[in-house]
């Protein structure tokens, strides 16, 4: 074994390591015996062959998603899915589309970036009231390239996927409005079927006479993307709640303060909040609860209003008459422990693993509420209950917060090294049920 690893002297690191591995497993197989001297001569040729060895750096890689339609006539290529909202703007979707002129058989190729609002399935007209509305709808043709590529090319994952894919590759670039919504839906039931409450951002590439036609889904590719919103900077405002309630045939009042640390909570933050209770009236408070609440309006079409519990604690804390109490308590709203509740908002549709609750809506100046489909906004819930001599009430009292994703720096415009191609699909819950134009497991 020494000299193996003598002969090893030049290898990388990473090599080296996986045969001090390798030579731990041997060493520990029934009937090997293992003098100490051989255990330090092992010890000493590994640290010089590792002092030796040069450190390997891999060179960075840039994840490309791609998706090509069914009769492989058009094919999209984009370097993210989901675009952030940083209060004062927002990422611009961009990408590339690669055709096939020989399927195309002179069509004409565009490219189509959708805001949609979904109120129930599409089958549930009533009266003639949509469960559908396009709140933004932008369509520009990509093939045949209205302008020089060069001048729709405005990053440089652009440039080198340009480069890269050939001469049948054309970019596209779009840019939201101000005044639009963030990615959120309502969490479906376990056997819920079709469409639910959403607002969902798509970008779709076809090929067509006209943009105006009837779009066949074999040359057809559908993206669905996400806008997130981010934090703005956090304000040193600690938000508190601090009541006094009286009661009959009780000479002296109630004394409840409820207040969190600060306003902003970032997504798989547990939340904390103080608890202060004066009790100097005749009744004894026992049945101390509190919970995270997620509030959702929807303001398009209905004003609907749904409120849901997304962390709770019951606890075993009294204060009795004429006592006080003042504690800290935790709650923990994650997405983790309300997936097969029904009705929850989320960042963008549960077929994305990787999303979260929803965060709270920051509607900007001089934008309609209508407008956003659905806000979101939470609040720590503190309730208990007043027992006396003349029966029992309950006594509540809440404080809003914020439940949003940390800020974080613009994504600097880097050329990379190298590119990966995935597949644009995202991983699907067992359980949920998609609708027909969905992005099934089969067409991702």
């Amino acid at each position: 074994m020494c000299r193996i690893l003598a002969s090893k002297e030049g290898a990388t690191q990473e090599h080296i390591i996986a045969d001090a591995m390798t030579t731990t497993e041997w060493s520990q197989q029934p009937g090997h015996q293992e003098s100490s001297l051989s255990q330090s001569i092992y010890i000493s040729i590994f640290a010089t062959a590792s002092a030796r060895a040069p450190l390997v750096r891999m060179s960075p890689k840039h994840v490309v998603f791609k998706k090509v339609s069914r009769d492989k006539s058009v094919a999209v290529y984009m370097a993210k899915r989901d675009f952030v909202d940083h209060c004062d703007f927002v990422d611009p979707v961009d990408g590339v589309i690669v055709i096939d002129p020989v399927q195309l058989k002179g069509k004409k190729v565009y490219v189509m970036l959708s805001c949609t609002f979904r109120y129930g399935r599409q089958d549930m007209d009533v009266m003639g009231v949509a469960f559908r509305r396009d709140l933004f709808v932008v369509t520009r043709q990509v093939y045949p390239e209205m302008q020089d590529k060069d001048k729709l090319t405005h990053t440089r994952v652009q440039q080198k996927l340009l480069h890269k894919l050939g001469d049948n590759t054309y970019p596209f670039f779009f840019e939201f409005p101000d005044n639009l919504p963030c990615s959120v839906s309502l969490q479906p039931g376990p056997n819920d079927v079709g469409k639910k409450c959403a607002v969902e951002f798509e970008v779709k590439a076809f090929c067509g006479e006209d943009q105006d036609e009837k779009v066949d889904k074999q040359s057809s590719v559908r993206l669905t993307i996400r806008k997130i919103q981010f934090s703005p900077e956090n304000t040193e405002v600690a938000p508190f709640a601090d009541m006094t309630f009286e009661f009959l045939m009780s000479e002296k009042p109630l004394h409840v303060k409820l207040s969190l640390p600060k306003e902003t909570f970032y997504h798989g933050e547990p939340v904390k909040a103080n608890v202060e209770i004066t009790n100097s009236s005749s009744r004894n408070i026992k049945d101390i609860s509190l919970s995270v609440e997620q509030v959702t309006n929807v303001v398009l079409y209905s004003n609907d209003k749904y409120v849901k519990s997304v962390a709770k604690e019951e606890t075993d804390d009294s204060v009795p008459s004429g006592t006080t109490l003042k504690k800290e308590y935790t709650l923990y709203p994650l997405l983790a422990y309300n997936k097969d509740r029904r009705g929850i908002a989320l960042d963008g549709r549960l077929k994305h693993e990787d999303t979260n609750l929803a965060s709270s809506s920051i509607v900007k100046q001089e934008v309609l509420k209508e407008v956003q489909g659905m806000l979101i906004s939470y609040k720590v819930v503190l309730k208990m209950m007043a027992s006396g001599m003349v029966g029992s009430s309950e006594v509540s009292v809440e404080v809003p917060f914020k439940l949003m994703n940390p800020k974080s720096e613009p994504a600097k415009d880097s050329e990379p090294d190298d590119m990966v191609f995935e597949d644009f699909k995202r991983a699907y819950l067992k359980g949920v049920f998609y609708g027909d134009d969905d992005e099934s497991p089969a067409e991702a």
